[in-house]
């Protein structure tokens, strides 16, 4: 679909021509506060130390700076396609101007499950961490909770804010990222003060096998399919620590949704991307430095790794504040989550690849309110009843694809409309989109053959609802029937 179709689609989307029902409410610091609303949660929290102890040692600091790195280079991609088409629906807007009809839905399905299998995810961390914070019975918060009511209630909560309207989901969004930003400060100034040098030394530990063994689908791809022995520490260990904490920075990409819902699109926009990206990656460098450097990274709680490390020098009530900061940090991330959702649900609808109906926002509050209510149905009862560790892996799989998508989009979109204005653009392009999708693409062969699967499943599935359904009824084979009538 040519640009000028999805840009006037976004203004025009009724009989009247009334404009996009989606208010232009949102500036360029409240962009901002959703990115870091977003990227920082269980990595800050947990994934520094996990990775620390299992993977790359005081190094995962490295880690971080690697994961930035690529999701730099992911970034500045996102951000000359939304300067330059900002519509609701991302990627997958993006895949409708570059690539077409068919690649549009495989990302637009793809994004569903990202972001879908996120909030679920989110979800029952949030609940095991105020289990843990206000001593909650087991039996229904937490991973031990064969229903986990405490993931059910959140989001149903949420969903009722993110269907009021985005400006109250945006200074939501911003209060608990004020509280979780002063949480990570306190980590920062308050560990500075317990930094041990001799727990920084090796600061690449040396290289050794993991313990244990995993299967062969366990395995990830680039060990399992070329027979390549995994390593644990050392430089190969760092990398593969920086493939998993790459996911930590997962979510800037949800900015790009609100480009009908930014006051001015081409500065906000990449303002938004590139800010939140550069707060959250200081404050993960930071953080797994101040980590590593107050307890031995063989001695790290794999947990709760701050709050046992504040604890192990005396300081219980760190502990609590940093646990206070957990809550509020996943309660944000699950809220730019399903407004992301709904905005993506909303662009497929109006294009006719879903139900008209999930198309359409509402005429007072001006949200995309069914497709947020059908998400935040759909995410809770996966919550309710599928653990953590069967969902997070496929969560880091559909972004990395996504991420690929839009890098590739960059350089084919420059091709085909030179003259598109950019208000902003990605430097030394091709080679750059080039680089960012060939570093997704390394960071995806880091995940499991039965991830790998799962996803295969889970894009057939897709392909066959297109098949079915959106070929025949989208708003390009209506236009192809009505002039061939």
């Amino acid at each position: 679909m040519p640009v000028e179709r999805i840009l006037a689609r976004s203004r025009d989307t009724g009989e009247g021509g009334a404009g996009s029902p989606l208010k232009r409410t949102l500036r360029a610091r409240d962009m901002v506060g959703f990115g870091v609303g977003i990227i920082i949660g269980t990595g800050i929290f947990t994934l520094a130390g996990v990775q620390a102890k299992t993977h790359a040692g005081p190094a995962v600091t490295l880690s971080f700076v690697v994961g930035a790195v690529v999701a730099a280079l992911a970034a500045i991609c996102y951000a000359e396609l939304a300067s330059s088409v900002p519509t609701a629906g991302s990627a997958y807007t993006y895949a409708f101007a570059t690539l077409g009809e068919v690649f549009a839905w495989i990302i637009g399905w793809d994004l569903l499950l990202e972001f879908g299998l996120g909030l679920a995810v989110v979800s029952r961390s949030w609940s095991g961490y105020l289990a843990n914070l206000l001593g909650l019975p087991a039996s229904l918060f937490g991973e031990d909770a064969t229903v986990n009511i405490g993931a059910v209630v959140i989001i149903a909560v949420l969903t009722a804010v993110a269907v009021l309207g985005i400006r109250e989901s945006a200074l939501f969004t911003n209060v608990l990222v004020l509280v979780k930003l002063a949480v990570c400060v306190l980590i920062l100034v308050v560990g500075a003060f317990y930094v041990d040098t001799k727990n920084l030394t090796p600061f690449i530990p040396p290289a050794q096998p993991p313990k244990g063994g995993d299967t062969f689908l366990k395995q990830p791809v680039v060990s399992g399919v070329f027979g390549l022995e995994p390593t644990v520490y050392g430089i190969g260990g760092m990398l593969t620590a920086a493939a998993v904490v790459f996911f930590a920075y997962t979510g800037f990409e949800a900015l790009a949704n609100l480009g009908e819902e930014v006051r001015r699109p081409n500065r906000d926009l990449k303002i938004g991307l590139l800010g939140a990206l550069g707060v959250c990656a200081l404050l993960y460098v930071g953080v797994s430095f101040v980590l590593t450097s107050m307890v031995p990274y063989s001695s790290i709680d794999e947990g709760a790794p701050l709050a046992a490390a504040f604890n192990a020098v005396g300081l219980p009530w760190v502990g609590g504040l940093i646990a206070l900061g957990a809550v509020t940090g996943l309660t944000s991330v699950m809220m730019v989550e399903l407004v992301t959702i709904g905005r993506i649900g909303y662009a497929m609808g109006r294009d006719g690849l879903l139900p008209k109906v999930i198309g359409t926002a509402h005429p007072r509050w001006g949200t995309p309110h069914v497709m947020t209510i059908i998400g935040g149905t759909v995410c809770a009862l996966i919550a309710a009843f599928i653990p953590i560790s069967e969902l997070s892996d496929m969560v880091s799989i559909g972004a990395l694809s996504a991420m690929i998508i839009v890098a590739v989009a960059v350089p084919v979109l420059r091709r085909r409309r030179p003259d598109l204005e950019r208000p902003f653009t990605v430097p030394f392009s091709p080679v750059l989109p080039v680089i960012a999708a060939v570093a997704c693409f390394y960071l995806m062969l880091n995940l499991s053959l039965e991830t790998w699967f799962r996803f295969v499943g889970w894009m057939a599935l897709g392909l066959i609802v297109y098949y079915f359904y959106g070929r025949t009824r989208s708003f390009l084979a209506r236009e192809e029937r009505s002039e061939q009538a």
